[in-house]
C-alpha cells in the first residue's frame, strides 16, 4: 500500500524512481525492496516525504480517510 502511494506520486509529478533515488540518496535497489514490501525506515520515509514535497501524513491517510 505504501509503495502504491509512493508510485502515484511519482507519477503525478511525472518522475522516476530513478530520480527520487538520485533526490533522496536512497539507493535503487533499495527502493525496489520497499517496492517488494519492506517497510522503509522513518528516516528514508523522511527523505521520500521532502523529495515528493509531501508531508509524512500524506502516506498515513487510507482511502476511507479521504
Amino acid at each position: 500500500m505504501l509503495w502504491l502511494k509512493i508510485e502515484k506520486e511519482l507519477m503525478r509529478q511525472k518522475t522516476s524512481v530513478y530520480r527520487l533515488a538520485k533526490n533522496t540518496g536512497i539507493k535503487q535497489t533499495t527502493l525496489q525492496n520497499y517496492k517488494n514490501g519492506t517497510e522503509p525506515s522513518f528516516k528514508n520515509m523522511c527523505k521520500i516525504a521532502d523529495a515528493l514535497d509531501v508531508s509524512l501524513d500524506y502516506f498515513r491517510e487510507t482511502e476511507d480517510d479521504k
